[in-house]
């Protein structure tokens, strides 16, 4: 299914309504971009059906879900110039998760993007990558309560303060134009 122009019913990213950030809907999928990406072109692909696990989704979910993963992926990497890509699934609040709903994150990379390699990783598991913390701070329009105890799991982050969450224009700006070169995007 390509890209449509306008979201026929409201989408939810667990709680959080992200109809404007969706750039790439299936009947069973939609891709999103990030409110805070590690890298330029971070987006997410999580499936219709807010379910908190990989093991919850349905089998037609989930080879919609990866089916989506690939076909965005490709898009990403293209439009990006990247070489290669990250693409991970927190499955789990003890694995990083900070949305209770499942979804994969598309990261294009660039030879020498992040040293080392693999921060990526440290990235999404701290408090940069904790896209659930950002989104609650965004809809309550104010930081959350630094003294609130973090409920996941916590490998050692990478020190990266610059990394701010993006406006809602920015976003809408950005899910504007990749749902045009979506649409670019050959089916499979």
């Amino acid at each position: 299914m390509s890209s449509v122009k306008s979201a026929s019913a409201p989408i939810y990213f667990g709680s959080f309504l992200v109809t404007p950030q969706v750039f790439h809907q299936t009947p069973l999928s939609f891709a999103l971009v990030n409110l805070k990406p590690i890298l330029p072109g971070h987006v997410l692909v999580s499936p219709r059906r807010v379910v908190p696990r990989v093991s919850d989704l349905t089998p037609a979910e989930t080879s919609d879900l990866f089916l989506t993963v690939r076909r965005v992926g490709r898009m990403i990497e293209q439009y990006y110039g990247a070489a290669s890509l990250n693409i991970a699934v927190q499955d789990g609040v003890h694995a990083g998760q900070s949305v209770p709903h499942v979804h994969a994150h598309i990261i294009p990379r660039k030879p020498a993007d992040l040293d080392p390699t693999d921060a990526v990783y440290d990235m999404l598991d701290g408090e940069e990558g904790d896209v659930g913390k950002a989104l609650r701070e965004a809809q309550a329009g104010f930081p959350s309560d630094p003294e609130r105890k973090q409920s996941r799991s916590r490998f050692p982050a990478v020190d990266n303060e610059e990394r701010k969450p993006r406006t809602a224009e920015e976003m809408r700006i950005e899910a504007e134009f990749l749902r045009r070169e979506m649409e670019k995007e050959d089916l499979d």
